[in-house]
């Protein structure tokens, strides 16, 4: 009983010397979405044939909510399955405020962020031209309406009343009659309220969720390390680092937010080598395959994009190890 008191205390006055850093820096993120959200959509959007190299350089800002915002789009075929890959792949997620909440350098957050965005672009490309080498692009259109009539959000009755209503509003009042694109998309478009307040209660909310979610990280695996021994874990660990890479990919598949969470604080305690830990956040999107697997029809195409995104994440994995690179 006394290690498992040990384990709870420091666990307790771990994460919480992590709570003025995560604060000040989920207010800083929710500041730049709530002014800029509309305007990074608009460019996906825009983009076109380049689509991948502006999703991976936009899914690379603070927004753990922005590969939710491009899965939608991809179901109404805003964009190519190439940009939503490029933009899940580079998607920050949690890893930003984790790195600033332990005072990390920032040469070694941006180089894995770097790595992340050059990844993002090469793999979505390679993606945009072998689909189009096997003529599956589909028709160049954007199918928001066939969105809209799966989410049964009866989009075309706004239309009699209003006119012509923007794409934009119909993909968004889709997401509203869906539970999981529900919370997506709040997620995304909720902070557009006038005012400091809303940001400030993002800001918390976010930095509540992620709290309790590193508390219990820690605890669990200061348990672990207490119950097993340090020294055996880091030698299973340095004895299976191709097993630990898909392992981590798969922990990255967990459609949450709190999966990015879980392996930077490993890779930054040092449990974690570069390989499995650039695997995992690679394949780390928040809840845009999540989304997805709801939003879109096809099931074949989510199961490919899934496929696409994991095998990625491992391949480059297992380079990062092989190579000894170090962040």
């Amino acid at each position: 009983m006394d290690f498992l008191a040990d384990v709870l205390t420091e666990s307790v006055i771990d994460t919480l010397k992590l709570i003025p850093f995560l604060f000040l820096t989920y207010l800083a993120m929710e500041a730049l979405e709530h002014s800029a959200s509309h305007h990074v959509r608009a460019a996906v959007e825009k983009s076109g044939k380049a689509g991948p190299v502006v999703g991976s350089i936009l899914g690379a800002l603070p927004q753990c909510g922005f590969s939710a915002m491009a899965a939608t789009l991809y179901a109404g075929r805003v964009v190519t399955a190439g940009t939503l890959v490029a933009v899940i792949l580079s998607t920050s997620d949690e890893m930003i405020p984790v790195f600033v909440a332990h005072q990390e350098s920032p040469t070694r957050l941006f180089g894995i962020l770097a790595l992340k965005v050059i990844v993002g672009i090469i793999a979505g490309l390679l993606v945009d031209v072998a689909l189009g080498m096997l003529h599956r692009t589909g028709d160049g259109h954007a199918h928001i309406h066939e969105l809209c009539e799966r989410a049964h959000c009866h989009c075309e009755d706004a239309d009699d009343e209003n006119g012509s209503a923007e794409s934009e509003a119909r993909v968004e009042t889709a997401g509203e009659h869906d539970d999981v694109a529900r919370r997506a998309h709040e997620h995304a478009h909720d902070h557009h309220g006038h005012g400091l307040w809303p940001i400030v209660r993002s800001a918390l909310v976010h930095t509540v969720q992620v709290t309790v979610f590193i508390f219990l990280v820690t605890f669990f695996f200061g348990l672990l390390i207490e119950g097993v021994g340090e020294d055996a874990i880091g030698e299973l660990l340095a004895d299976h680092p191709v097993r630990a890479t898909f392992i981590a990919a798969l922990v990255g598949l967990i459609p949450n937010c709190g999966a990015s969470v879980a392996l930077t604080e490993l890779f930054l305690d040092g449990t974690l080598a570069a390989g499995p830990m650039i695997a995992g956040l690679l394949v780390s999107g928040g809840v845009g395959l999540l989304v997805l697997w709801r939003t879109n029809a096809d099931l074949r195409q989510n199961a490919a994009v899934t496929g696409v995104v994991y095998a990625v994440g491992v391949a480059i994995g297992l380079l990062v190890g092989a190579a000894g690179m170090m962040f």
